[in-house]
């Protein structure tokens, strides 16, 4: 299960830093956007925490991403 865990926490991290790059925001743009920490964003970011599900949804939201989207593997067919 930790392996399965981290794996999650690894596609997460690798979907925000795609949607930042593709919009062209730092973290402190995305945390303000999403109203969390720009201390949490960096956490998650760098794969370091698990995040509840509410904060999964305004991370997407901020990002303009479906919580499936920033949940799977990054491919070309993401917006």
């Amino acid at each position: 299960m930790e392996n399965e865990e981290l794996n999650l926490r690894k596609i997460i991290a690798t979907n925000m830093r795609i949607a930042r790059a593709r919009e062209d925001i730092t973290q402190e743009t995305l945390a303000e956007r999403a109203n969390i920490s720009t201390k949490h964003i960096t956490k998650i970011e760098n794969a370091k925490v698990t995040t509840n599900i509410y904060f999964m949804k305004k991370i997407a939201q901020a990002l303009d991403l479906t919580l499936d989207e920033i949940t799977t593997e990054y491919k070309k067919e993401h917006k």
